[in-house]
């Protein structure tokens, strides 16, 4: 999914597998939110899967690797932290089995491509800021 038309070197974190797949796993936690009545739980639940894309973004926008990889592990944390929400949601039967299941499965990817963006960026330090391993990929 194309998010804008306008392109400048600051909005390089659009081209990010990461980014792209946290506003999947954003979208996600908000329509299995959507049904949850309890205004804090269901907060809590969409925020975090919210801050893995925002965190990666300004991170990004931070434009030096030594500012930019605290942003990647708190992304990875919010990660934890909608993974422990959405598991809390499906004990309690707030996510059915198979929601619970797709959450799942979209989070371990969303997870896998933010451990390959933290490893590549710590494997080369010196190299610049740029869209790592981030390729423009249609919307499921």
């Amino acid at each position: 999914m194309e998010y804008t038309k306008r392109r400048n070197l600051n909005r390089g974190y659009m081209k990010l597998d990461a980014w792209q797949r946290g506003m999947d796993l954003f979208e996600m936690a908000y329509r299995l939110g959507a049904a949850v009545a309890d205004f804090k739980l269901r907060s809590q639940f969409t925020d975090s899967a919210q801050s893995v894309s925002a965190n990666v973004a300004e991170g990004y926008g931070r434009r030096t690797l030594p500012e930019y990889l605290p942003f990647l592990y708190t992304a990875k944390g919010s990660l934890a932290e909608a993974l422990t929400r959405g598991c809390g949601l499906w004990r309690v039967q707030l996510i059915s089995d198979a929601d619970f299941e797709s959450f799942d499965q979209l989070h371990y990817e969303v997870e896998n491509k933010l451990l390959a963006l933290i490893s590549s960026i710590e494997a080369n330090p010196s190299a610049p800021i740029r869209p790592l391993g981030g390729s423009v990929r249609a919307r499921p």
